[in-house]
C-alpha cells in the first residue's frame, strides 16, 4: 500500500486519554516509517480446533 501524507503545522493543546488497546497506536508528530507487526499469544491448550458445531438455518431455508 502506498499512502502519501502532507505534513503541515500541528497544534496540540490539552489530550485526555482514556486507553490505548494493544492492537492500536497513539502517535503525534512525524514518523519517517511504521512498521506493523502481530503475533499470536494465545497457549497453544487453549486453542480448541474442531469438533466444529454445524450452523442450522431455522425456517427451512
Amino acid at each position: 500500500m502506498n499512502y502519501t501524507v502532507i505534513n503541515r503545522d500541528v497544534h496540540i493543546g490539552d489530550i485526555h486519554l482514556i486507553a490505548v488497546t494493544s492492537s492500536a497506536v497513539f502517535l503525534i508528530g512525524d514518523a519517517d516509517v511504521i512498521n506493523i507487526a502481530s503475533a499470536f499469544d494465545t497457549p497453544p491448550e487453549s486453542l480448541i480446533i474442531g469438533p466444529f458445531v454445524p450452523i442450522i438455518q431455522r425456517g427451512g431455508q
